[in-house]
């Protein structure tokens, strides 16, 4: 795309993203009482269903800037074990997708403990929906978190999504995979499937940063095939893991 281009993509861009955000916005005041009924009322069941459809409805908020999704591969997803997403980091919308499109997988995140407060909707999920929060100042803090949400997805087959490279690429580019977590998460969920993910053109929906949004991008998620935790040494598997997930990336 020229300089040309992208510079009228953004100027258009800035009324259409005026509307996204309104109905964006709506979504997140709308849900963040039906969330609190869910859980609170009806139990888990309940509030990951209205999680489910919060995201549905955000993804489909997405549309109206022109965004378009193809998330290939679910069927290889391994089916009443508990599983290891990790996947490349480059907007809020790769989290959105994946809770949708992934939903049957149950997915957790560890996210950072500033996310944990002030969001409508989200922030109640991230505490309360089987999510952890880790200060990312404080390693030793998030050594216990990480592990407890390990033990969380083996006892109950369900997923951690994990994103190793630590915060978000602003252009696609991968950056360099931290396996702390990770290896903390294969160690203390043996019996898991680890399930790379490829993200690509998610950066193209903040190129110009959160206001005003990117216009007319096709996402495309790729899982690849699952690495069962025991099959291998851990070093092999991180690195076989990093391989498939940047591998795929398209710049």
């Amino acid at each position: 795309m020229g300089e040309i281009t992208i510079r009228m993509q953004k100027i258009l861009s800035y009324p259409i993203s005026v509307i996204y955000y309104l109905f964006f916005g709506l979504c997140l005041v709308v849900f963040h009482p039906i969330q609190w009924v869910c859980f609170n009322v009806l139990g888990y069941q309940a509030h990951k269903k209205s999680v489910d459809y919060l995201n549905f409805c955000l993804l489909r908020c997405t549309h109206l800037l022109g965004t378009t999704y193809t998330f290939e591969g679910r069927e290889k997803l391994p089916q009443d074990v508990p599983m290891i997403i990790v996947a490349n980091h480059q907007s809020l919308y790769d989290i959105v997708a994946i809770i949708w499109f992934m939903r049957r997988c149950h997915p957790k995140f560890v996210s950072k403990k500033e996310l944990g407060k002030g969001i409508p909707s989200v922030s109640y999920n991230l505490r309360h929906g089987g999510s952890v929060l880790i200060d990312r100042k404080d390693p030793k803090q998030a050594v216990p978190v990480i592990k407890g949400l390990s033990e969380y997805i083996e006892k109950n087959k369900r997923s951690a999504v994990i994103f190793p490279e630590g915060t978000r690429s602003k252009t696609g580019k991968p950056r360099a995979f931290a396996t702390t977590g990770l290896k903390i998460l294969c160690k203390y969920a043996p019996s898991a499937y680890v399930v790379p993910v490829t993200i690509n053109n998610s950066w193209k929906m903040v190129r110009f940063g959160t206001f005003p949004m990117g216009l007319g991008n096709h996402l495309t998620f790729t899982v690849h095939d699952p690495i069962a935790v025991g099959s291998m040494p851990v070093d092999e598997l991180m690195a076989n893991t990093e391989k498939a997930v940047v591998g795929a990336i398209k710049n």
